[in-house]
């Protein structure tokens, strides 16, 4: 890369204090309008950048890349999860990913926390009631829901953002359950008072709460199939701030409505922007518009990381976040 100013393509509206950094920094083109890019103005934009700067909602193909211009040699993905990019094919093209890991991860936890107890205790009813100016009063009976003391929290996939919010549950008084790729040192283990499952089959059909926390990934896809949704107890929650396409959106929903799950807290969807209809219309769903990594703080520190990874390439250096097929 060019020890100049490179050449950087941002393809969204990032925080202003990044926008202007990278200003200063590189030759940089904003996405002045917040308008997400087509396909052609994707592949236009790596024909001509040296640095493209993507975002989860950005699809970075095969055909996106093979249509990359010599001069492209970093694709630096404002986010964490990099399902969005083909890693493989730009590596095969000497091309560098990295991500912004790690500063997410309080941010997820905090909204993951927080759908694990607006679902059991029913708190969109129940402001929707209030909305609606039809509450009636106080009465022992009406809109009851289930406490999380004392449950049992089934964490699929125990990374940064898993163990998060296995901290944060344990303080709720909440029994922490994992399945892994990979066990956890029992150091970890130990502080988290945590048990592992090496067979998914098996946790899910023990658990009260379920929280998704792996990757998209093709091993990932639908990994709660309708199969497994089935082996989850009526009285389950499940709860997903990963990826959408980890669970069989289809099956979750016919489930729900046939009341043999108890809810279920979605921050993310299988074909965002859309969302199920019968999703969309449950009264045992809470649904949230992907608000997981959605602070200001969080979105600098992510743009931070982003430039930071462009300078040290710039500088002749391994980026600290690079990606590479192995990882995934």
């Amino acid at each position: 890369m060019s020890k100049s100013k490179p050449s950087v393509i941002v393809t969204r509206r990032l925080p202003d204090v990044i926008e202007t950094r990278m200003r200063e920094l590189f030759d940089a083109r904003l996405n002045v309008d917040d308008r997400p890019m087509t396909q052609a103005e994707l592949v236009e934009a790596a024909r001509t950048a040296e640095v493209l700067v993507p975002t989860v909602t950005d699809t970075i193909d095969a055909a996106v890349i093979s249509q990359a211009g010599p001069q492209l040699r970093l694709i630096a993905n404002y986010g964490n999860g990099v399902d969005n990019i083909d890693v493989q094919t730009a590596l095969n093209r000497g091309i560098t990913v990295t991500n912004t890991p790690g500063v997410l991860t309080e941010d997820t936890a905090d909204m993951t926390m927080a759908l694990i107890l607006a679902v059991p205790r029913r708190m969109a009813e129940g402001i929707a009631v209030m909305q609606s100016g039809e509450w009636g009063g106080w009465s022992p009976t009406w809109m009851l829901g289930h406490r999380i003391n004392g449950k049992r929290l089934g964490v699929i996939g125990m990374g940064r953002i898993g163990q998060a919010v296995a901290r944060r549950a344990k303080a709720f008084g909440m029994s922490i359950h994992y399945h892994n790729r990979r066990r956890l040192p029992t150091s970890v283990e130990e502080g988290l008072e945590a048990t592992y499952w090496e067979s998914l089959d098996q946790m899910l059909a023990r658990m009260d709460v379920v929280s998704i926390h792996c990757p998209h990934t093709p091993a990932t896809y639908h990994l709660l199939s309708a199969r497994r949704l089935k082996l989850l107890r009526p009285d389950a929650y499940v709860v997903n701030t990963a990826r959408g396409e980890v669970i069989d959106e289809n099956a979750l929903a016919r489930m729900l409505d046939a009341g043999e799950l108890a809810g279920a807290g979605l921050d993310v969807f299988e074909h965002e922007p859309a969302v199920n209809p019968k999703l969309a219309r449950s009264k045992r769903v809470v649904l949230l518009p992907h608000l997981g990594s959605a602070t200001l703080e969080g979105r600098i520190d992510m743009g931070e990381r982003v430039i930071i990874n462009i300078k040290t390439y710039q500088d002749g250096h391994r980026p600290p976040d690079r990606v590479l097929p192995s990882m995934l």
